[in-house]
């Protein structure tokens, strides 16, 4: 007895190429954000280096949950998300990590300007996102949300008196 298969029903809406675009820039950037986040975190060194080193697991979380919140969006709209290694690297508008220790002022400034720069891309595609997918623009705010609260977290350790 043979069985017969059927092509599945595909979502109703179906992003158009901005969308997509849009979505693929806050893809790139959240998921360059777990990369470098990971980065200083292993190679943070310094008084305070504890609070800093566990802080950045935070943002990493944050972004990884971002990152597959939004692939798995894109897929939702019938789009292919692309996290390689070498799009993500090619794309991203973070800043680059540093590749050697990093003392715990210098990796709070460098962490707070990759954040920055998420929510920099977030915030320029959220009008054109809200206008075509609204659905998908709920995932910019909420993502935009928690990072300027760990952007906000984080910059707080380098104040000094004056």
């Amino acid at each position: 007895m043979s069985k017969k298969y059927t092509a599945p029903v595909l979502p109703t809406f179906t992003a158009g190429p901005e969308l997509v675009a849009d979505l693929q820039r806050a893809l790139t950037d959240i998921t360059a954000l777990s990369l470098v986040g990971k980065q200083i975190h292993w190679n943070v060194v310094g008084a305070g280096f504890r609070d800093l080193h566990l802080n950045l697991d935070e943002v990493v979380d944050i972004a990884r949950e971002g990152s597959d919140e939004l692939a798995e969006r894109l897929r939702a709209v019938n789009a292919v998300p692309d996290g390689r290694p070498a799009t993500v690297s090619a794309q991203t508008t973070l800043p680059e990590a540093p590749a050697e220790l990093v003392l715990v002022p210098d990796a709070v400034d460098y962490i707070v300007s990759a954040i920055n720069a998420v929510v920099t891309t977030l915030r320029n595609i959220h009008d054109a996102v809200d206008e075509a997918d609204p659905s998908s623009s709920g995932i910019l705010e909420d993502y935009t949300s928690r990072l300027e609260q760990q952007a906000w977290f984080l910059a707080s350790q380098n104040y000094r008196a004056v």
